[in-house]
């Protein structure tokens, strides 16, 4: 909250005591849907151009995407352009390539991504990878003798 949302809560005259509103966040929320032409693109975009808090809406229909912003819940945007357009909608299930530590491994790399793009994976937003890593003692004697590493061994 800023200076003046405190400010004006302080001295706020409404009647009774009832509990404040929780605010929603702006935020932006990517939809996967199949688009296949023109008027799928307008039914697409006007399902969700009336819904309360929407600022903006952008469809890419070459990569299958709508993109919403505003002060909406993304469940409630995805379960809305499933109803009124009838389509199978989703959460954009791709991140991009540069995020991912391992973008080729199984269950990353996905053929059906667009350029640039990789499946988001569940383990690699927790910090943990598909492929195992190396531990402490095969870090150190890789290491030992690598040019980079300045106290390497002298006979080399």
């Amino acid at each position: 909250m800023g200076v003046l949302d405190h400010i004006s809560d302080m001295f706020d005259c409404s009647s009774g005591h009832s509990k404040p509103k929780k605010r929603k966040q702006l935020q932006t929320v990517e939809i996967k849907i199949k688009i296949d032409c023109e008027g799928c693109e307008r039914k697409v975009r006007r399902s969700v151009e009336g819904m309360k808090g929407v600022s903006s809406v952008e469809v890419s229909p070459k990569q299958n995407k709508l993109t919403v912003v505003g002060y909406v819940e993304a469940e409630k945007v995805v379960a809305r352009v499933a109803h009124r357009t009838g389509k199978k909608a989703e959460l954009w299930p791709y991140v991009p390539y540069d995020v991912v530590e391992h973008p080729y491994a199984p269950g990353v790399y996905d053929k059906k991504a667009p350029a640039g793009y990789v499946r988001r994976s569940s383990n690699t937003s927790e910090g943990f990878s598909q492929l195992s890593r190396a531990t402490s003692t095969e870090v150190r004697y890789t290491t030992a003798f690598s040019d980079e590493n300045p106290a390497a061994c002298v006979l080399m």
